[in-house]
Order: C-alpha cells, then structure tokens, then sequence
C-alpha cells in the first residue's frame, strides 16, 4: 500500500447563534438558525465516528458557553476545537484592545469548558486585521485558518506587508505562524446560506453542485499536483441539514477509494508543515 500524499481536513465553523447576533439581536427567527447548530452537530458527530474520522471545529467562545455538552463531546471524540472568536466579529472592524478582548474572551470561555487551550485559530468570515497575524503570535498560536495564498499547501504567514494603492506592494517577513489555507468555493455556506436582503447569503444551491465541486478540486490535487492538502469548510447548522448529511457522506466515501489520501486533522497539517519547512 502506497504510502499517503494528500491530506484532507474536514472543518467546521460551530457557530451556532453567534453569527446571526451579528445581524440582529431581537429575532428568535434568526436565532432559531443558530439553534440548530448543536442538532446538526450531532449528526455530524455520528457520521465522522462511523468513518473513524476527525475534523476540525472552530468554536467561538459564545458558542461554548451555550454549548458546553456539545464542545465537550468533540474533545471526547478526539477532535480538533479550534478559536473562532468571541461572538463571530469581523476582526478588520475592531481596534486593537477590542481584538484582543475577542481572542482573550473566546481562549477563556473555551478553557472554562474543555480545559484545553487551542493551537488553532480561525477568524470569523475569514476576515483578519492587518495585526491579526502578530497578535496570534503572541497569543501562542501554531497555525491560523483564514487565508487563501495558496491551495493545495500550507505557508508561513506573513507580517509587516504594506499595502499601498500608488505604491508597488511590500511582503513583510514570515511569522512563527503556518497558514491552513481556505476557499471560498470550498465552503458550504455560499451554496447553502438564504437571508433575504443580505446579499452574500443568497444560497439555496443543489447539494450534488457543491459535492461535483469538492471532488473535482480533489481530483486535480490527487491526479495533476500529487501531493499537499485540502481543507474543506462546513458549518453544521448547514452540511448538518438531513438532506445536506448525504454530501458529507458522499464525500468522505469518494476520498476513501483513493489509497494515497487520508482524512486528518488541521492541527496535524500545521504541525506537519512546521517539521517538513523550517521558517
């Protein structure tokens, strides 16, 4: 049997009612979505367990604290809980005491429930500061999961870029930070995700688009690269929908008829970048 080449992450954002605090906080119709966060987790939970699979999962802070049970059981599980914040902020819109307050609140909330500080970090909506980076350093974390520089593998991330309209763009120094990279076309709440009047939640697509997307991005990793990763994004009041579980399902089971690939954790794709690439 071939030794693995191709690592694939399976992650997740358990937001549960946070985001949707972030578009009002006096509509249970809206937090009623969140609310089913914990249900669809628990569906996941049972289908990773099946495959003998782990993933990953992004937990803001407000969420463990609704949630205690539910974090806890992912732990259990042997999976990945990664920071995602306090309650879903967009980082670029906060000043810095503000943004440490989040990262300090959501690392507080999480060892108050788990006992476990995070390596990993994922922003909410993937939406960084310009000081993100040097604040996760200094934070201790080993890897963050927002990015997409790259596809198929991790990177260092950088700090100190400066960024200029009128003037030729400055790369800033690599940091003691490994970048888990994302994508959009890879994330389950652009096809899935409906709110009227917002206009990046106009989803409601067809589950076999996403899944002929996800195997298709696959098969150009595993056929024409042949080495690396991919990280695929769920939230699980979406993938965890009964008629959006057969995705997931159908997923995992065409990644395991390739015998060079093997599910893993983000954590562990960080950490092997980190022995394998020496900053």
């Amino acid at each position: 049997m071939l030794k693995p080449s191709v690592q694939v992450a399976l992650t997740f954002d358990f937001d549960a009612i946070s985001p949707w605090l972030q578009v009002t906080t006096s509509s249970p119709s809206f937090v009623s979505r969140g609310e089913f966060g914990p249900i669809g987790l628990e569906r996941i939970r049972k289908l990773l367990a099946e495959y003998e699979i782990k993933g990953s999962f992004y937990t803001p802070g407000h969420t463990a604290l609704a949630y205690p049970q539910s974090v806890e059981s992912l732990v259990a599980d042997g999976h990945e809980v990664g920071h995602h914040g306090w309650v879903h902020e967009s980082l670029s819109r906060l000043t810095e005491s503000e943004e440490r307050s989040v990262i300090e609140r959501g690392l507080e909330a999480l060892d108050s429930v788990v006992d476990q500080r995070p390596v990993g970090f994922r922003a909410p909506g993937w939406d960084l500061s310009t000081r993100t980076v040097d604040l996760l350093v200094e934070y201790g974390f080993s890897y963050d999961s927002s990015m997409a520089g790259n596809d198929f593998s991790p990177y260092w991330c950088r700090s100190g870029d400066v960024l200029s309209n009128d003037e030729a763009f400055v790369f800033g120094a690599a940091a003691d930070l490994v970048e888990v990279p994302v994508s959009w076309h890879l994330d389950d709440v652009p096809f899935f995700e409906f709110v009227p009047g917002v206009p990046n939640l106009t989803g409601l697509g067809r589950t076999e688009d996403l899944l002929d997307g996800w195997k298709s991005e696959f098969t150009y990793l595993y056929e024409n690269v042949g080495t690396g990763c991919m990280v695929v994004t769920m939230h699980p009041q979406s993938t965890g929908r009964g008629s959006r579980i057969g995705l997931l399902q159908g997923f995992i089971e065409f990644i395991l008829e390739h015998e060079r690939a093997e599910f893993v954790r983000a954590d562990t794709i960080a950490s092997r970048y980190r022995a394998e690439s020496p900053r």
